[in-house]
């Protein structure tokens, strides 16, 4: 089984895109007893190169990337409130009274996402989103002065957010793509039948340039993206435009928006699914899109599928995934990994 105390502590570190580090030392921790080589790039991904009882076949990448969405202070005014940008697709549907917590080089420093109170509002406002730039961070300084001994433009923020496992569902912040970096390390730390090589990439969020520049080093011929996608299996949705749906198991993708995935490797997905016993659900819809955008078009092109995680109120405070579906997904992932590098694409 997948280890949801591991996925506990990666979605409790701060990673928002382009300030990784903590989530990769986190990551290295866990693989270097098990890795027989590990690189950190320059945009800061980590290559771990892990030998299996054969030489691979097929020269195989899992990959899984490490950031999160989140905030970034553009400006620490007099009044000693930070006004932010987001970083990544976030809406402001999530933002408004959300507490957060800003990420400075002395320490985090609990903060709340504020706007003007709903008294001060005229008519036609009540009802309206409120656009980013109205909005401001909190952290209860009492003035600009004693906010910037803290706080400078650039320190990334991250919601805080509860952590839950309760009636087969787990529920936290960052599970996009925490989850994939912890079926990731789970697989390194196992006995592999060939050489694989894994992926923790960095800002995916901010236009898949981690990934880029890490399978553009690694030069594979085949790659597996372990990701986290919009489940919209709620209320006021109709089913035919639902995407996938939590419980269902493993949801493989055909196309998205910047991928048009490998038929041979999709349909041996769904062929290893059914050998394994592992429920597992197709993508019904061509939108959203993961690393396999660029991998996919490195160099000469790498042979690439997705494996996703159907996940509920994606890039919100909290998401939601099924328990069934992180253990299914691992398992998933690791036959069709050995059946790639063994050959069979």
């Amino acid at each position: 089984m997948a280890d949801t105390m591991l996925l506990k502590e990666l979605c409790a570190i701060p990673g928002v895109s382009g300030a990784e580090e903590l989530v990769r030392e986190r990551i290295r921790k866990e693989i270097e007893p098990y890795a027989d080589s590990i690189l950190v790039t320059p945009l800061g991904s980590l290559i771990a190169e892990k030998r299996g009882k054969a030489r691979a076949k097929t020269k195989l990448m899992l990959d899984a990337h490490m950031d999160e969405v989140g905030f970034i202070v553009t400006h620490v005014g007099d009044d000693g409130l930070l006004k932010f940008s987001t970083v990544g697709g976030i809406t402001g549907f999530v933002m408004c009274g959300r507490p957060v917590v800003v990420c400075t080089e002395k320490g985090n420093l609990p903060g709340v996402i504020g706007a003007k109170p709903i008294h001060l509002l005229k008519d036609g406002e009540r009802d309206e989103l409120v656009p980013v730039k109205d909005l401001y961070i909190d952290i209860g300084a009492e003035n600009g002065e004693e906010a910037r001994q803290y706080v400078l433009p650039g320190d990334r923020v991250v919601f805080a957010s509860p952590w839950d496992e309760s009636r087969g569902m787990i529920r936290g912040r960052a599970l996009d793509d925490r989850a994939g970096c912890a079926i990731l390390i789970g697989m390194v730390q196992q006995e592999l039948e060939y050489d694989m090589t894994f992926v923790f990439s960095t800002q995916e969020e901010t236009g898949l340039d981690g990934a880029r520049t890490a399978s553009y080093t690694v030069q594979p011929q085949a790659a597996i993206v372990v990701e986290s996608t919009t489940a919209a299996d709620v209320a006021g949705v109709p089913e035919d435009r639902q995407v996938c749906r939590v419980g269902q198991g493993p949801v493989l993708s055909f196309m998205d928006r910047h991928t048009v995935y490998d038929r041979e490797m999709f349909r041996l997905a769904l062929e290893t699914a059914r050998e394994e016993g592992i429920p597992c659900q197709v993508k019904q819809a061509v939108a959203g899109g993961n690393n396999a955008g660029s991998i996919s078009v490195s160099r000469g092109g790498v042979r690439t599928a997705a494996v996703s995680l159907a996940c509920r109120y994606l890039h919100s405070p909290i998401g939601l995934i099924s328990r069934s579906d992180f253990d299914h997904a691992a398992a998933l992932v690791k036959a069709l990994a050995e059946k790639v590098a063994g050959g069979a694409v």
